[in-house]
């Protein structure tokens, strides 16, 4: 009998703290084997003295997202410990990941559509399914899923991977498809992964082995400021052993060894606010396992010393806290902002590519599909084609600066003054629902300069809580960059260390209706009047840059911006 998630509407509405015997497994999918599902003995505890307040309903939580309040939402979802049997996740999970949906053409039908596509039929086959490459076939974990639940799983990914062939690398789907299918029908859980795999605003899901490599990385660099003690422990009890192994499987400390109630809750959070949390818990595992080192003998030096990799995760699996305490701790570690991990991702991944361009033939380095990060030779057609300020030096010169998952795609020229006049209403028309843009000026005395844009041109429109437009957006991932006559590249300032740097740091991109800005701090890099005409330019504390062109005012001879197609 098909699973709908219209069936558990009224019960998503009457939630309840106490979870009788009788009803246990009432939230869960018919591909779902619950007498698997087993509580855990920190879940016996005394019963509610009326005080506690009500656990929200999803109806409360739909309106809040209709009327933009992420925010309070993301307070909810951290605070209300739904019951592991709770119907109320077969309308949450599917509406907090639907939020990230890019995709609007895919209506009722289409992810069926696509099944007789791949598979020539509707009917789940009996026999298995040859999983994509991007799969990891040692960590396919099916949790409490049926056999037939596991066939579903299959076919989801594959599906998934013949509709998003970018993705080339992703062991954390299919457990995340498992995941998923615990609370909701097949198609629905397919909607829900296209959502997270194709989100712009938040990472979710890493999609290649870069973008892997580079996560871990992060979740090390991190660990070694808000887990210090733990870190200086493990190098100091194995300092043959290699840092670096322990970090690689961060994501299965999580995914394969916390108990199945801990991860629910933790997906109710991930499913809205991003990859984010799961830092976070892997930052509360470290703490815990180092503090249980200390005084339980199970995990004495001698014992975990040899695969401390392998002791993290059967620490995991009976983790001493619940999960409501396990939340509280991961969600009250201070100074892990946003934008504090977004500056330590974008430092890593400029550090591995510009070791794979120095060590190109190393089998360990990771390259994109445009061999070596240089433009394939479509890519420099489509530039000699287009663009009245680039030789093919100049766009090899750039192309080795820009991150390395966008060398993989083609540029596509969005805006010229050359074909579309110079007006900046029409640059917004063109440009502004594009990310990442690279923006380039050729002066009126010959000098080339520029930036890459990390943000969408529209973000200028985009209001803060409080209803005001933002003045300044973007990310750490701009940059700016000089071709004619020096040749250099300006990256922010932010990505050179940890320390805080202050708001003026972080003034990347500015918009209006009258002018366009990028960089700021005791000047601005770039600065455009409303007719493209004008310009000037000054060094500026985001991007420590001295000014583009020599005489600091300019006269634009031709702006160019381009996009990059698949994106």
């Amino acid at each position: 009998m098909p699973y709908h998630r219209a069936d558990t509407s009224a019960q998503a509405d009457k939630l309840s703290g106490i979870v009788e015997e009788s009803d246990l497994y009432e939230g869960f999918a018919p591909h779902v084997e619950t007498s698997e599902i087993k509580t855990l003995d920190f879940y016996n505890l005394p019963k509610p003295t009326g005080k506690e307040p009500a656990l929200r309903s999803y109806t409360e939580i739909q309106q809040l997202l209709q009327l933009g309040k992420k925010h309070i939402v993301k307070s909810i979802l951290r605070e209300n410990s739904w019951p592991i049997n709770s119907p109320i996740r077969s309308q949450l999970w599917p509406t907090l990941c639907g939020q990230h949906l890019t995709k609007q053409n895919m209506l009722d039908g289409f992810y069926w559509e696509m099944v007789h596509q791949v598979f020539g039929t509707t009917e789940l086959s009996e026999k298995p399914i040859m999983l994509p490459a991007f799969v990891d076939a040692t960590h396919c974990l099916p949790y409490h899923l049926t056999a037939t639940g596991r066939a579903v799983a299959d076919r989801i990914v594959n599906v998934l991977g013949y509709d998003c062939p970018d993705i080339t690398y992703s062991p954390v789907l299919y457990p995340i498809t498992s995941l998923l299918l615990h609370f909701m029908s097949e198609e629905e859980a397919y909607l829900c992964l296209a959502g997270l795999v194709g989100s712009k605003e938040k990472t979710f899901i890493n999609q290649t082995k870069l973008q892997h490599e580079v996560t871990w990385k992060t979740v090390m660099q991190i660990a070694k400021k808000h887990a210090k003690s733990a870190v200086a422990y493990f190098q100091r009890i194995c300092p043959g052993q290699k840092l670096e192994r322990v970090f690689m499987d961060w994501c299965w400390w999580i995914l394969a060894g916390l108990p199945f109630q801990h991860l629910v809750r933790i997906m109710d959070c991930y499913f809205h606010e991003g990859i984010k949390v799961l830092y976070r818990i892997a930052l509360v595992v470290l703490n815990l396992f180092h503090k249980e080192c200390q005084s339980n003998n199970e995990w004495s030096p001698d014992n975990i010393k040899n695969d401390i990799g392998n002791a993290l995760i059967k620490f995991c699996k009976k983790i001493p806290v619940s999960p409501a305490k396990l939340l509280h701790a991961a969600f009250s570690i201070r100074g892990l902002s946003t934008q504090y991990i977004s500056r330590i991702f974008i430092k890593t991944e400029m550090l591995l590519k510009s070791r794979s361009v120095l060590n190109s033939g190393s089998k360990q380095l990771i390259k994109s599909r445009s061999s070596d990060n240089l433009p394939t030779s479509q890519s420099q057609v489509n530039i000699q084609m287009m663009s009245h300020t680039l030789t093919i030096r100049e766009l090899f010169t750039l192309w080795s600066w820009l991150p390395v998952r966008i060398t993989m795609y083609q540029p596509v020229l969005l805006y010229t003054t050359e074909e579309h006049g110079c007006s900046l209403t029409t640059f917004y028309v063109r440009v502004e629902q594009h990310e990442p843009t690279l923006l380039m000026i050729k002066t009126c005395n010959n000098e080339v300069f520029g930036a890459y844009c990390s943000s969408r041109w529209f973000e200028r429109n985009v209001k803060d809580d409080k209803g005001q437009r933002q003045a300044y957006f973007g990310t750490g991932e701009t940059f700016l960059f000089s071709l004619y006559p020096e040749r250099a590249k300006y990256p922010w300032v932010g990505i050179e260390g940890d320390r805080d740097l202050g708001h003026s740091s972080e003034l990347f991109m500015a918009a209006d209706s009258k002018m366009i800005t990028i960089g700021g701090g005791e000047g601005q890099a770039i600065w455009m009047d409303e007719n493209i005409r004008f310009g000037k330019t000054d060094r500026c504390k985001t991007f420590n840059n001295p000014p583009l062109c020599p005489s600091g005012d300019f006269e634009i001879r031709v702006l160019e911006v381009y996009g990059f197609v698949g994106i």
